[in-house]
Formats: C-alpha cells, sequence, structure tokens
C-alpha cells in the first residue's frame, strides 16, 4: 500500500470560509438585487428568491447561486428572473459591487495571525474563489495576510470556475506541488468537488458559510465549525 502524500499546501475558498457570510454577504446580496431590479424592490425580492436566499429571513439555500455561483452565473441567474439589464452589464457592475464590499467584510479570525501561523509551519498558501480575483486581492489586503499567498484565482483569472479542478491545479503549477499534497478548504460543494476533481489530498469543509454538516458530509473528509479548527486535523501532516 502507497503512503498518502503529505499535505504541504493549503488552498482557501474566501466567501464563507475566510469571511463569515452571513455578515458579510446577506446585506450585499441585498444590494445586488435592488440594482438588477432598478430600484424595484418586488422584482428584487423576486430575484433573490431566484437565486437561493429568503428576502425575508436570510437563509441562503446550501449550494444556491447566491451560496456557490461566480458573477456570471448570478448574473444570469437575475436575468433569467427577470432583471432588465442585460448579463455582461449587470456582470461588471456585480463585481465593482462585490471588490467594494471587501471594505465591509467581515472575517471569521484574525486572518494576518492565522495565515502567518501556517506559513511559518511551512506550508504554501493560496485562495480560490467565485468572486473576482480583485477582490480576493482587495480582502487580503485589508485583513493583513497578502504577504503570505503564493496564489490567488477568482472565476476570472483564467484558471475555470468550480467545481472544474482548474483552480486547484493552477495553485500546483504555482507551488510545484502534486494535488494530493494539498488539502482543499471550503464552504460548500462547488469548492469540495473541485478539491475531489483535482485529486486533491484533503477536502474539509467549514460551517462559517451556506453549507451543513448534513449538505457537506459527502464531499469532505473533515466538516469542522471554522478554519480556527484546520489545525487540529493536519498535525500528522506537516510538511517535512
Amino acid at each position: 500500500m502507497v503512503a498518502p502524500s503529505p499535505i504541504s499546501g493549503i488552498l482557501f475558498d474566501k466567501d464563507g470560509t475566510l469571511l463569515d457570510y452571513a455578515r458579510t454577504w446577506l446585506p450585499v446580496n441585498r444590494e445586488l438585487a435592488r440594482f438588477a431590479a432598478q430600484g424595484d424592490g418586488v422584482l428584487a425580492d423576486r430575484l433573490l428568491s431566484a437565486c437561493g436566499m429568503d428576502p425575508v429571513s436570510g437563509y441562503v439555500v446550501p449550494d444556491s447561486l447566491l451560496a456557490a455561483g461566480n458573477t456570471v452565473e448570478i448574473a444570469t441567474g437575475f436575468v433569467e428572473a427577470g432583471s432588465p439589464l442585460s448579463v455582461a452589464a449587470l456582470t461588471e457592475q456585480l463585481d465593482a459591487m462585490s471588490a467594494d464590499a471587501a471594505r465591509h467584510a467581515v472575517p471569521v479570525t484574525d486572518l494576518e495571525s492565522f495565515f502567518r501561523d501556517l506559513k511559518e509551519k511551512g506550508y504554501r498558501l493560496g485562495v480560490a474563489s467565485s468572486d473576482n480575483e480583485r477582490s480576493i486581492r482587495e480582502t487580503a489586503d485589508r485583513f493583513g495576510f497578502a504577504p503570505y499567498l503564493d496564489y490567488v484565482a477568482g472565476y476570472d483569472s483564467g484558471f475555470g470556475v468550480k467545481p472544474e479542478p482548474g483552480m486547484v491545479l493552477g495553485f500546483c503549477m504555482a507551488t510545484g506541488l502534486d494535488p494530493q499534497e494539498v488539502a482543499v478548504v471550503g464552504d460548500n460543494n462547488h469548492d469540495l468537488h473541485m478539491g475531489r476533481n483535482a485529486g486533491a489530498g484533503l477536502t474539509v469543509a467549514v460551517l462559517t458559510g451556506t453549507g451543513s454538516r448534513a449538505s457537506l458530509s459527502a464531499g469532505s473528509d473533515h466538516c469542522l465549525n471554522d478554519i480556527t479548527e484546520l489545525v487540529s486535523v493536519l498535525p500528522s501532516l506537516q510538511p517535512v
């Protein structure tokens, strides 16, 4: 029997993983829907519902468009549900609003310290998000963990979209790691399936996003409350 490869790299999702999804994105989702509806409150509620968010309670259906989709997919969903804007125009505006939302994002923990500690342990680190690359970089700058990143990929970075394997394979190309040496950490099945499709050595789910233990169990090797528990499943896999 061949021994498993050690985990030497960790690729994180952003929203719902590094950032608290409800505290960061529920207000943004409402703003996005109002824009897509051009101020029509009834239509805005219909757009939210069609894309997976209850406009009253704020509950977001796991793996729905607003939980896991990229900007183009969300824009398309809004248009199909009745937005009068074009997908192209809506995508451009949603990308800008998403990047601006980094200023109001709520982190799950002290991300600068969290990433610094992992880097000091020897891990190669990256972020792969269905958001745009600009938003990821602005988030990393704001919370001070940009210096510890070896790789950043958004849906618009040229590596494909989740759950395709491209973002993980891009991380491997950037770091020289084999997919089996990589742990993928995320809050929804798009993240976990991306890891599995790429042959990642470990898939780790967290509950700070829209997924539940029930929805995430099949696709993950571990399901944690949040990323601060990550070290509890890595001690025997420390890089050598």
